[in-house]
């Protein structure tokens, strides 16, 4: 999988989330056009998004919005990649309070994000 083309990181707060990774999600946002090459496992994880990981050692890749075919990558994916920045905080309305992340960034509701997307913007 190559690096997507800007490096903006963005936390996802929501259920299915913190069931995937044990906590909050972070990823980059991949575009439509994500290519991936190895053996990859893919479900659908809710009526609008599916996910998908490596079926030979289990690593989570990424999880797509089916309306809009937006890709999100998993951070851990590009960890080498110089310049990545924490630009935002999604489905902020589920965090749980049992942690809080210091960085000060835009913070969007479950019911923000789908709107975004909904209407074009990302």
């Amino acid at each position: 999988m190559t690096a997507p083309t800007y490096l903006q990181v963005h936390v996802c707060h929501c259920t299915m989330c913190q069931r995937w990774n044990g906590g909050p999600g972070f990823s980059l946002e991949g575009g439509t056009e994500v290519e991936v090459s190895g053996p990859v496992t893919r479900y659908a994880s809710s009526e609008w998004a599916e996910r998908a990981f490596c079926s030979r050692c289990g690593t989570h890749l990424f999880y797509r919005l089916v309306e809009n075919n937006a890709h999100y990558l998993s951070a851990g994916l590009f960890q080498d990649e110089d310049g990545l920045e924490l630009t935002q905080q999604i489905y902020i309305d589920e965090k749980p309070a049992y942690y809080a992340l210091a960085n000060e960034v835009c913070t969007l509701t479950g019911a923000q994000f789908m709107a975004r997307h909904e209407g074009g913007e990302a």
